[in-house]
């Protein structure tokens, strides 16, 4: 049944007139009659007696319009909140993000995000690019932020993965340090510095780049957050390396030295999408914020 055909119905019925309906929504007369007929064909029964002066609903036409009435107003409902999704009026943006992304770009991008669409509901989960992923594939995030220093690997092609910045190390010294005002640092030039690192293993965390610089380095304390590392640096007990957006949120007593681009890991950071998924407008938006903060 054409739902096109239940609103003429709707509308001869409220007006009494073929002719009236027809000056309502745009149609001639012989158009409107042609679809009452139509409807009436469909349903087996005739909806109006034909009167000299206008039509009246029949028994049968009677029952029939508190239904189309119910449908039409349930389609004009469904049309306003489709509206609403695409003109993020309504809707939800559901965000996962590795955690020095939470420092500084995701919350800039979200504030901007609220500000413009406030009646958009939103969540932020923060973890792993691993987890982020397991997360989106489950459909439990609209938008993950992962990063890497190598290519992005998914061996069941499951995601589109988009460029969104390079996160280059900076070496993170105290602001009194006799080095912390070189504009860049070889990394062979901290050789003898004790270290502030995740772990004593300095091949599993940004450490390596010393080893591949040629040395051991010294890690003489081993936090995991970057909050505390930086709190170490900050007390002169250390020195440590921090990616870019991690260093964002400052801190009294540091000094942010650049290193040789021979020195530098540099690591990629990625939205991403499930594949073939149509990406939601509310996701869209936020993309484009975020690629405006990462400028």
């Amino acid at each position: 049944m054409d739902m096109a055909w239940l609103d003429v119905f709707r509308t001869v019925a409220h007006l009494g007139s073929f002719t009236a309906a027809g000056e309502r929504l745009g149609y001639t007369q012989s158009a409107i009659s042609r679809q009452i007929a139509t409807l009436e064909g469909e349903l087996g029964t005739p909806l109006f007696d034909r009167l000299a002066r206008g039509v009246r609903l029949t028994e049968h036409g009677r029952a029939l319009l508190p239904h189309a009435e119910a449908m039409l107003q349930r389609l004009d409902a469904t049309r306003r909140d489709l509206t609403a999704l695409t003109e993020l009026t309504a809707g939800r943006l559901r965000v996962g993000a590795f955690d020095s992304a939470n420092a500084d770009l995701v919350p800039g991008a979200l504030a901007a995000f609220r500000a413009a669409h406030p009646d958009v509901e939103i969540g932020l989960t923060e973890g792993l690019a691993a987890h982020l992923l397991d997360l989106l594939a489950e459909g439990a995030v609209d938008l993950a932020l992962v990063a890497s220093y190598t290519e992005p690997a998914d061996d069941g092609d499951r995601f589109d993965f988009r460029p969104l910045m390079e996160d280059p190390v900076l070496v993170a010294l105290p602001r009194g340090h006799r080095l912390a005002g070189r504009r860049r640092l070889r990394l062979a030039e901290l050789a003898d510095e004790p270290w502030i690192a995740a772990r004593r293993h300095a091949e599993s965390t940004l450490l390596a780049a010393c080893v591949r610089s040629g040395f051991q380095p010294r890690i003489e304390y081993t936090v995991a957050a970057w909050t505390a590392k930086l709190g170490l640096v900050a007390a002169g007990l250390g020195a440590t390396l921090i990616p870019s957006l991690a260093a964002r949120v400052g801190r009294p007593g540091i000094a942010l030295v650049p290193l040789h681009p021979d020195d530098t890991p540099v690591r990629q950071v990625y939205t991403v999408t499930r594949r073939g998924q149509r990406v939601p407008p509310a996701v869209a938006a936020f993309e484009a914020l975020l690629h405006e903060g990462a400028g």
